[in-house]
């Protein structure tokens, strides 16, 4: 079976590429002219360029697949507002929604985000039956991720095609050039984050996130959503476990909600008027005095999704970022 990854160069997706090909499926990759590609070198896999928002790219992309693992994306926070986002993450999945039935695939496995779903407490976490609450933090790539989502949802009941929704939480591991997620661990590693909030998050290790990501192929149910989670940790928890695997110094400094928020404000005031992107937005600020906190007990179930340990996707992380001179 021919499986087609969009997105295939990212932290997630390169860790994608990696279990197809470990679970035999023939890869193709849609990749972007002029794109670096590094974390893709040396595998066996077909390349093709053009861009989910070109629908001739993407029929061209698609002929002999079976499958499609659609990864590509918007992650972008600033500006919070912007119609570029909206459209990569809405007309672009749209357009491979329409190229899939075209094309007769079997199934389309969308990965979104975890932020779909309310949060929750760690002795109550989140899981799928929880609304949808992140409206509040007003980004347009929660917001736009959502929309397209139950867009999806409402395809999906037509029976005309196939489709399962993944919804990964926060991942760490190897393979993230930008980098993404790691840049907060990188930033613990050299004592660049002067504090913590009482906030926290469900930290996923990216190989576990890709293994259920294609598990979704042939196990789930059409139709469904499965958060694909990991271990919930206040962020005092998490920078102990920074300090222990990496043998670092971590903030000992709390800052209160309150702090934070003025800060975002004055942040955001500031990178509008000089233009620049701020470290902390106000929705930022907001997010990281929230405990976002998720249950992975459905996807384990049904998607067979493993549970390495936090420290596990740190160590991995970081002998990455070494081996590959970002630290």
């Amino acid at each position: 079976m021919k499986v087609l990854v969009t997105g295939a160069d990212g932290l997630l997706g390169s860790n994608i590429v990696r279990e197809l090909i470990n679970q035999k499926y023939i890869v193709k990759v849609l990749i972007e002219k002029d794109r670096n590609t590094g974390t893709l070198n040396d595998l066996n896999i077909e390349k093709t360029t053009g861009n989910i928002l070109d629908k001739a790219s993407i029929a061209e992309a698609l002929k002999g697949c079976d499958f499609i693992i659609h990864a590509a994306a918007s992650t972008a926070i600033w500006p919070a507002r912007s119609q570029s986002i909206r459209k990569i993450n809405i007309e672009g999945t749209l357009n491979i929604l329409e190229a899939a039935k075209k094309n007769n695939i079997k199934r389309i496995v969308h990965v979104g985000t975890a932020n779909s779903f309310g949060c929750g407490t760690k002795e109550n976490p989140g899981n799928e039956s929880n609304p949808f609450t992140a409206g509040k933090y007003k980004l347009d790539y929660i917001d736009s991720k959502y929309e397209i989502q139950q867009k999806l949802l409402q395809e999906s009941k037509k029976g005309n095609i196939e489709i399962v929704i993944v919804n990964p939480t926060f991942m760490l591991g190897p393979y993230d050039s930008k980098p993404s997620s790691g840049q907060f661990l990188i930033a613990l590693y050299q004592n660049k984050v002067p504090g913590y909030t009482n906030g926290g998050r469900n930290f996923l290790y990216v190989k576990d996130a890709a293994t259920g990501v294609v598990n979704a192929l042939k196990k789930g149910c059409p139709g469904e959503c499965y958060i694909l989670a990991g271990t919930n940790l206040c962020y005092s928890e998490f920078n102990a476990v920074i300090s222990k695997t990496l043998n670092v110094k971590t903030p000992k400094i709390w800052f209160p909600k309150p702090f934070i928020l003025l800060y975002g404000f004055i942040s955001e005031l500031l990178g509008k008027v000089f233009r620049f992107e701020p470290k902390v937005s106000i929705a930022v600020a907001k997010i990281s005095t929230d405990s976002h906190f998720y249950s992975a007990q459905k996807a384990i179930e049904e998607l067979d999704l493993p549970q390495t340990s936090v420290e596990v996707a740190v160590k991995d992380a970081m002998d990455w970022f070494r081996e590959n001179g970002y630290v």
